[in-house]
This record gives C-alpha cells, sequence and structure tokens, in this order.
C-alpha cells in the first residue's frame, strides 16, 4: 500500500469519530456541536471540523443550525417509525436474497460478525454487541448481491446503525441473528423470511423500550 492509499483526510478522521459517538450515545441528542471546542477536543482546526458537519448533516445524523455549530438530531418517534418502515422493506429483500445467492465466503462473513455479536452480548458488552449486530445487517446486504439494494443502503447507512443500536437486550438480538444465519446457511427462503419478520418486530419492540416508550408500534 502506497503512502497515498493510506492518507485519510482530516475531516474524515474527524467525521468517522462524530458518527461513532453520536451512533454509540456518546454524544447525546439535542447535545451541542460547536466547531471550536470540537476542534480543540481532536486536536485539529476548524475546517475539516466544519466539512465533517456538513458531511454528517448529510448523513441524517446532525441538524445544522446558523454559523459556526450544530446538534446531535433528535430521531422523533415518527423519524423512528419512517425508518422502521424503509428499513422492514429492505430487509424483507436482502435477507430472502442473501439466501438464495450467499456463498462459502460470504458466510464465513456473516458466521464472524454473529461470533463478535455473541461474545459481546456474553459479556454484556453493548457497544460491541450493537455494532456486530449492525456489521451482520449490513453483510447480509452484501450477500444479497443486489447492487441497487446496496446503494440504497449505503445512503441510509449512518441513520439505519443508529437504528439498529436502539436495542438492551443483546443476547436476545443475538440468538435470533443466530436463527437467521442458520436459514441462510440451509438456503431455506421461506424460514429466512418468517424469521426477518419476526427478528423486525423484536427490534421494533426494543426500539420503543430504548427510547423509553411501551412496547408495540412506535408512535407518530
Amino acid at each position: 500500500m502506497t503512502g497515498a492509499e493510506e492518507f485519510t483526510p482530516e475531516s474524515e478522521r474527524v467525521m468517522r469519530t462524530l458518527r461513532d459517538q453520536i451512533i454509540e450515545g456518546t454524544r447525546a441528542p439535542g447535545s451541542k456541536l460547536v466547531e471550536r471546542e470540537i476542534a480543540q477536543e481532536l486536536g485539529v482546526s476548524r475546517l475539516p471540523v466544519r466539512d465533517a458537519l456538513r458531511d454528517l448533516a448529510g448523513e441524517g445524523l446532525v441538524t445544522p443550525r446558523p454559523r459556526t455549530w450544530a446538534v446531535v438530531r433528535e430521531f422523533t418517534p415518527a423519524d423512528i417509525a419512517d425508518l422502521g418502515e424503509v428499513r422492514s422493506a429492505l430487509e424483507v429483500l436482502g435477507f430472502r436474497l442473501a439466501a438464495q445467492r450467499r456463498t462459502r465466503a460470504g458466510l464465513a462473513r456473516l458466521r464472524a460478525d454473529l461470533d463478535a455479536e455473541l461474545d459481546a452480548a456474553a459479556e454484556d458488552d453493548g457497544t460491541r454487541a450493537r455494532n456486530a449486530a449492525a456489521d451482520f445487517h449490513e453483510t447480509v446486504t452484501d450477500l444479497a448481491d443486489n447492487a441497487l439494494l446496496s446503494e440504497l443502503s449505503g445512503t441510509l447507512r449512518s441513520r439505519m446503525r443508529w437504528l439498529l443500536g436502539q436495542h438492551d437486550d443483546f443476547g436476545a438480538v443475538a440468538d435470533e441473528h443466530e436463527e437467521l444465519y442458520r436459514a441462510i446457511e440451509a438456503r431455506d427462503v421461506r424460514r429466512v423470511e418468517e424469521l426477518t419478520r419476526r427478528h423486525l418486530a423484536t427490534s421494533e419492540v426494543e426500539a420503543a423500550a430504548h427510547q423509553g416508550g411501551g412496547p408495540g408500534q412506535t408512535p407518530r
């Protein structure tokens, strides 16, 4: 690998840091993102911070404010319901195609994501468990081998990773992923579709509980 290939612009490094902090909840919804303060915290100039905040606004994680600051987006119940509806459409398709088109190499990647999630859940490590769960879903999209599905999923990637992080019962989510893995491995399309719909229902309940609401449909 050459030096040019290894180089990562400061704005991208700042964006990755802030994105991870927002998705993991380190920076709470509604909290201020002030260019000067972030620049001092991360040891960079204000320009890459400004660029990072602009890009994160494009990803739907940040709400810009006038001049030199922004806020971490506060997802409303309606936002969460909208994301859930889009997620349902994309994931039923993605999991079905993954079961039909999975390869041995793809299954190995999916198994690695699942094992990481199971290990993190056993250790009650929420950050690692949620990240591994999101990785599992993204690998399923790769296994689906549909360029347009990957493009659409990429557009929503940050918001979907945030949504997939809205759960606290790490063991239950990991167990459902293990069932899905086995159905994909067996190319059992009907079983995959059934499990995906059940998994989406579980995620909806978990998201409502994580947000402080009750079970059932996320209110609009």
